[in-house]
């Protein structure tokens, strides 16, 4: 059985977050999803996200393609988060292109090409000016 990994945030869940899912469920035959932690998209961002972690986690586990959710809480612990899933395939939207090439030591690394025009903090700009 060959064991999917990916990560994001998945704040303001939209088209661009469902079919990177989708498409990384068909890299192997279970999918599992680190969620960001509040925490951690604070650092990333600079800002905090509209849904909280739990209700986060919550949405990305009630996908059909996602075959469990953990919580993300240090992008430097990528290597032990594909260890302790014992993921064969990481997957990335390829706005990390080459940064967790590094993983190549203990699985596949894949980069898929982001929906186009699609981005939570291009639609959180837009809801502010509503």
């Amino acid at each position: 059985m060959k064991r999917v990994i990916t990560f994001g945030t998945y704040d303001v869940f939209h088209l661009g977050h469902l079919r990177l899912l989708q498409r990384a469920a068909e890299y192997g035959d279970s999918l599992v999803v680190g969620v960001s932690s509040d925490a951690l998209n604070f650092k990333k961002k600079g800002r905090n996200p509209i849904y909280s972690q739990h209700d986060r986690m919550e949405i990305v586990s009630g996908l059909k393609v996602v075959d469990s959710v953990f919580l993300e809480e240090d992008l430097e612990l990528k290597m032990e988060y594909i260890k302790s899933q014992k993921a064969d395939v990481l997957v990335m939207g390829d706005d990390w292109a080459g940064k967790f090439d590094f993983c190549q030591a203990i699985c596949e690394v894949v980069y898929l090409e982001r929906t186009p025009s699609i981005s939570t903090t291009a639609l959180i700009e837009v809801i502010k000016e509503i």
